[in-house]
This record gives C-alpha cells, structure tokens and sequence, in this order.
C-alpha cells in the first residue's frame, strides 16, 4: 500500500504531504496517527526551517475524515473519544510545531482539512478552493480541541456560522473571513506557496521559533514570568543576530546558522 502520508525534504524546507489523491486526501485513522508522528519528527530537526502541508493530486486539500470509516472506527462514544485522542494529538502537534508552517491549499479543503490547514501558520489557496465544515449534515460535533484554531481565525461569529449552517465558502470569502492569507490563481498555488516557505526560511530559524513561542505564550492568557520577559533579549547572544546585523551594514544577504 502506498503510504498515506509522505514527507519530502528540499534543502531547509520539508513537505508532508496528505497522500491518498483517489479519495481527495479523506482522512483515516492511520492517516492521523503518522501525521503527528510525523509534525513531531519534524519539530524536533533543528536542521529544518519551514514546513510545508499538502494534499497529494493537485484537487484536494482534504474533505475531513473518510465517512466509510464511521461505522468501524467511530461507531460510539468510546470508539469516537479513542479516535479523538489520535486525531487531537495529531492537529496538536501541528500547533506545537516548532518550525513555521505553510498550508499549500488546492481544491477542497472543508471538515478536519481545514482543520489542519487553520493550525499553518500561513494559508495560501487557489481561487477554485472550497472552504466549510458541514458536520451538522453528519450528525458530528466539532469537539473543543478542533475548534480552537477555527474560533481563533473566524472569531466565534464566524466559526458558529460556518458550524450551523454548513455552508462552504468560496476562496474569496475564505479570505475576506481570514480563513487563508492569500488566493492566487490555481496553477500558482503552488509556486506561491514554496515561494512563501523559502522566505520564511531565509529568515534566522532561531528568530522564528521564538515568534513563534511567544505567541503562544501570549495567547495562553497567563501572566509571563521574569525568565519568560528575558528570553524576548536572548537573541542579543546569539551567532544569527551577529551575522544578521554585520551582513546588514555590509549589504550583504546574510547567511543564518541557526545559532
């Protein structure tokens, strides 16, 4: 069988990519396990700068999880929280990752894909991409851990409209909704988006991570300790802020160590 999930890696630069393109990327419970095996892997390369997250076969992001599975994997209360638990663990290790993330967004993208995609730091979609979560058509909640990341993008308004009504969005409004950072046209998508994590990576990663920590930190609403308020100044010790400031004044595009 083919794998499901594929990780390709071009210099500073990794894509997972969600590989089941005859069925548009649906989601399966293996599918989830090694997506957060794989983010956690990911996270810990210290080699890497960006990662990107993409759907295999160029007309899908992902539709969410394969309904055929429902009646095996997800057919109670106890089979629904143990597949939970797999599929929270995976989208918190997409939250967690260390490295900045690009969501490469083709074709549809509703249910647990965009749930994976609303976790990237960056969004960037085609202007035939689809946007929703119509669960309410299922019968299916979407569950406190799930709903965070949407709430967070959409604002509750937002998010409790597209919850009740179901309804999918156009990638126009998607973006007018800050569901996606930028919509180019479709044979763009890509270009735009490797485009995008080569930026990101040009970047000093230390500096990245760290953006990244403190917001979560901010966002976490509890008040920051003193060792906290001084790792916004750690920088200063740092070989990247040496190279980034001596390539400034010499005009020169500095060349980041991750130091």
């Amino acid at each position: 069988m083919t794998d499901t999930i594929l990780i390709e890696r071009d210099g500073f630069i990794a894509t997972v990519v969600l590989n089941r393109p005859e069925k548009l990327n649906a989601l399966t419970k293996p599918m989830w396990q090694r997506l957060g095996q794989a983010m956690r892997e990911l996270s810990s390369d210290d080699t890497l700068r960006c990662i990107v997250l993409r759907g295999a076969g160029g007309k899908a992001f992902a539709p969410g999880n394969d309904i055929a599975e429902f009646e095996t994997e997800r057919g109670n209360f106890a089979q629904g929280k143990a597949y939970g638990a797999i599929l929270h663990d995976a989208l918190g290790a997409i939250a967690d990752c260390r490295h900045p993330t690009v969501a490469l967004i083709e074709g549809i993208c509703v249910g647990g894909g965009l749930e994976i995609a609303a976790l990237c730091d960056l969004r960037i979609c085609g202007e035939s991409s689809r946007f929703g979560v119509p669960i309410n058509k299922l019968g299916l909640v979407m569950a406190h851990a799930e709903m965070a990341a949407l709430v967070q993008l959409a604002g509750r308004a937002g998010a409790l409209e597209l919850l009740l009504e179901g309804r999918i969005l156009g990638a126009r409004e998607a973006l007018e909704r800050r569901l996606v950072h930028r919509v180019v046209a479709d044979d763009a998508v890509a270009t735009e988006a490797y485009a995008t994590a080569a930026r990101v990576a040009a970047g000093a990663p230390l500096v990245a991570r760290w953006h990244k920590q403190f917001l979560r930190e901010i966002e976490s609403g509890e008040p920051l300790d003193q060792a906290q308020r001084d790792e916004g100044f750690r920088c200063y010790d740092s070989e990247d802020f040496r190279i980034g400031y001596r390539a400034f004044l010499a005009k020169q595009t500095p060349e980041f160590v991750g130091r």
